[in-house]
């Protein structure tokens, strides 16, 4: 069985470690624990992980987050991977920081990244990992708040919110999406 993880985020040392790249975070956190490594690869950096006797191909797209529909694109039909196991790991302003929503599909919600893979695809019926950020802005700054680090108050809780999102990729892929919800959203 063969599984397409996709970390959403922006390439480059200044987008590092923002809210808008939790999904790099996730897979980075993810390859280290696993020993693996990323490989700059066509419109990716690309790693694999075994767990469970299923192959998880971990993506990050170099395409920027506007464009990330061209990555996933790609590399589900390199890898032949069907929609149903795509899992997509995004960052989510309407959702609290530290909630953690797996959806077996859904609208973009004004993401950009999600609007650019739906449009790509012609469909939005992959997985998607929600990580709650927070929308703690003033009217018409999203942007700004979602390129810029979390809070100090944030930072000691990530690596448990990481964990715990590695752990609802790894139930994801032996269990599916239904049963992973019914453990993991709360």
């Amino acid at each position: 069985m063969k599984y397409l993880i996709v970390g959403l985020g922006n390439i480059g040392p200044e987008y590092a470690d923002t809210r808008h790249n939790i999904g790099f975070m996730i897979l980075d956190a993810f390859a280290k624990e696993e020993g693996a490594k990323f490989y700059n690869d066509r419109l990716a950096y690309y790693s694999e992980v075994n767990h469970k006797a299923r192959t998880l191909y971990l993506i990050k797209p170099t395409t920027y987050m506007n464009n990330s529909g061209k990555a996933v694109s790609y590399w589900m039909k390199t890898l032949k991977v069907p929609v149903e196991n795509v899992l997509v790991l995004v960052d989510d302003i309407a959702l609290p920081f530290g909630t953690l929503r797996l959806k077996p599909k859904g609208s973009a919600a004004g993401h950009n990244g999600l609007k650019h893979i739906e449009a790509t695809l012609g469909n939005n019926e992959y997985a998607r990992l929600r990580f709650g950020v927070g929308n703690d802005f003033p009217k018409g700054r999203q942007i700004d708040y979602v390129l810029n680090g979390f809070d100090k108050e944030e930072l000691p809780e990530l690596p448990a919110l990481i964990d715990r999102s590695i752990e609802m990729i790894k139930s994801f892929a032996t269990i599916g999406t239904e049963l992973t919800m019914t453990r993991y959203n709360k």
